[in-house]
């Protein structure tokens, strides 16, 4: 199957888009605290179907490309994009100098997945 975009492109697309539907499925309901607990568990598994949906194709065509450990740092970091903008934007929960610098260590981390060491 050939794809539209480079291998890199699609994969960080894909879990860029999972990612969105699964930060509305674990922490979109936190808006709705009113709502029965068993009716926003299946409001979530229904989101989250989505993101499987994205996530699992994301993986499939990224591996080869990238390692396993590389795939999972790229959806730790988005995640943490993602998530961070959620907070602000959806929840309204201002992000804090400590935040910035956790984010900061796992950018780190993330450095040290990606360098080619000799």
């Amino acid at each position: 199957m050939a794809l539209p975009f480079s291998v890199p492109v699609t994969t960080i697309g894909l879990l860029l888009a999972s990612n969105i539907f699964m930060t509305f499925a674990w922490y979109g309901h936190l808006k709705f605290k009113s709502t029965a607990l068993v009716t926003v568990i299946f409001i979530s598994w229904g989101i989250a179907f989505f993101e499987y949906l994205l996530m699992v194709p994301a993986n499939r065509i990224g591996h080869g490309h990238f390692s396993a450990a590389e795939l999972k740092t790229i959806q730790e970091v988005i995640t943490l994009c993602v998530f961070a903008v959620f907070s602000v934007f959806y929840l309204k929960e201002p992000l804090s100098w400590n935040h910035l610098v956790g984010f900061a260590f796992i950018a780190t981390g993330a450095f040290f997945i990606f360098h080619k060491w000799a």
